[in-house]
């Protein structure tokens, strides 16, 4: 073989060398911005899960402990109205009715709903409030990580130059992180006086 073929077979093994090295290049940063935007996607799913979680829970909740404190306050205003009539006697027989009365609507209180909870009920509404409230803001946080990580790597120039090339097309713009669509981000108003 000559010197010339020789030189000619070395400068096409390069020159395809970095032609397949470029591809190679291109084609792993394509790949990395395809997982980095499916990131990005999955942690806003994770926000609008939340969302939902609290739009299932929260009136679920506020409705129980509506209904525990409505059964509750019967309950208390029957052994209230008994008590009145003890104080209300005048007579030994009015006192012994009386006294029949509370005794029958304390036991039934306690027949029908053993342990007043209407207190408990509220504290664990609380705890679920602020836990739901935190489970979201954790998520919004995580997803402007990822929106973070994704637009550090889709704009760096020869980043860009290889998706250009590589993307087929597709948009790998920089993307914005998390901001509250209007009603969508507000807390259910827990009201109980309905």
């Amino acid at each position: 073989m000559s010197k010339g073929l020789i030189t000619a077979l070395v400068i096409i093994g390069v020159i395809l060398f970095f032609i397949f090295g470029f591809f190679m290049w291109g084609t792993g940063v394509y790949d990395s911005a395809i997982k980095s935007q499916e990131d990005v996607n999955e942690s806003f799913s994770n926000v609008q899960a939340a969302y939902q979680r609290r739009a299932d829970l929260i009136p679920s909740l506020v409705a129980t402990v509506k209904g525990a404190a409505e059964n509750e306050r019967g309950i208390l205003t029957a052994v209230t109205q008994a008590r009145a009539g003890i104080v209300g006697a005048k007579t030994p027989e009015d006192l012994d009715i009386a006294g029949r009365k509370i005794n029958t609507a304390i036991n039934l209180a306690f027949e029908a709903y053993p342990q007043i909870r209407s207190t408990e009920n509220f504290q664990e509404l609380q705890s679920q409030l602020e836990g739901t409230e935190n489970r979201i803001n954790v998520a919004r946080q995580r997803y402007n990580e990822t929106i973070k990580v994704y637009n550090s790597y889709v704009r760096g120039f020869f980043k860009r130059f290889a998706l250009s090339l590589f993307g087929g097309g597709e948009d790998f713009s920089a993307r914005k992180g998390f901001e509250a669509a209007a009603g969508a981000d507000q807390a259910p108003k827990i009201d109980f006086s309905k």
